[in-house]
């Protein structure tokens, strides 16, 4: 057995092991690619990981495929941003998750409701954002691919019951998560140069704020955990500040919305094209069309940083909220 292999990559061997689709069984082997250190004491070993995982890519040989059963885990991921909800048993995930979007997860008074994922779609202004209802974080039953879940997302949003023990459920939560190696964007310096870590913006979400005068005690929660930790008091149960959350999903989501201006015709305001922010016009009209980009010589511009239909070159960064014109 190679020597210097991490703890974490025995318990995502373990996992493996006990993997029964092909779909868990190639993301286990991608996160035990990822662990592995680089040095030639795990040539051998790396080298017969790629081989597994490209017997698994290509499936059975000679008989005909019987149907692989597809993860309740594996969410196609829909809309401007993939966002898990996160967080310790009871504290209002579900609540949260039904208020925001179109999805029914059980909702109960009791720990341990939610034993799959369940998405739903919230709707931001003329976007949507998707939403997933989590397993709790739990160290007695860890669910591999709840954690693969977590490192292709977005944004994570993690759920504390401001009403229970927020300090102790927010430690236990973020204790879990780096244990297999997924921490805030803001530790990136601190873990960037070890391998196999994962780095998401966070926005802890003290649920059960139902009143305002809960504010203080979310107030007296930030400054405990620290500006690095953004801490938003909501209510699934009044819906207090959920238009807040909204907004601050669609802020972290990092992302910009640019609509369309056909020459001569009015923009349509209601379908806009959701793209990074800091994305220039040759990056739009590729969303528009590839053959569009090509021809692409110039562009007018109607938004804030613009006077009203300013031509722009190729190169011009666009904002949120800017209509865009090409030209060929």
């Amino acid at each position: 057995m190679p020597t210097n292999l991490p703890p974490d990559y025995f318990k995502i061997e373990e996992a493996f092991r006990k993997a029964t689709s092909n779909e868990e069984k190639i993301a286990l082997l991608k996160e035990m690619m990822s662990v592995v250190p680089k040095h030639k004491g795990t040539d051998r070993l790396r080298a017969d990981l790629r081989r597994k995982l490209a017997s698994l890519k290509r499936g059975p040989k000679g008989r005909k495929a019987v149907a692989q059963h597809r993860s309740p885990f594996n969410i196609d991921r829909e809309g401007a941003g993939q966002v898990p909800v996160v967080g310790p048993p009871n504290t209002g995930k579900s609540a949260l998750v039904r208020a925001l979007t179109n999805a029914t997860p059980e909702v109960a008074p009791y720990p341990f409701t939610t034993w799959t994922p369940t998405p739903g779609m919230m709707r931001f202004e003329n976007v949507q954002i998707q939403l997933i209802d989590t397993p709790p974080l739990n160290e007695d039953h860890v669910e591999p691919e709840l954690l693969s879940l977590i490192r292709r997302a977005d944004v994570v949003l993690l759920v504390i019951d401001l009403q229970g023990y927020p300090i102790q459920e927010f430690e236990d939560a973020v204790g879990f998560l780096e244990q297999y190696r997924i921490a805030p964007s803001y530790r990136m310096e601190e873990y960037g140069g070890e391998r196999g870590w994962s780095f998401k913006p966070f926005l802890i979400l003290a649920n059960k704020s139902d009143d305002p005068q809960d504010d203080e005690d979310a107030e007296v929660l930030q400054e405990l955990l620290g500006d690095e930790w953004p801490v938003l008091p909501v209510s699934a149960e009044t819906g207090r500040n959920l238009n807040r959350l909204k907004r601050a999903v669609f802020d972290l989501l990092q992302i910009i919305r640019v609509y369309s201006k056909p020459p001569g015709q009015e923009p349509d305001m209601s379908a806009p094209f959701v793209m990074a922010k800091g994305g220039t016009v040759q990056d739009f009209a590729a969303k528009v069309h590839k053959e569009l980009a090509q021809a692409l010589k110039t562009a007018r511009v109607w938004g804030e940083h613009v006077y009203d239909g300013q031509m722009v070159g190729r190169d011009h960064v666009l904002y949120d909220g800017d209509v865009v014109e090409l030209r060929t």
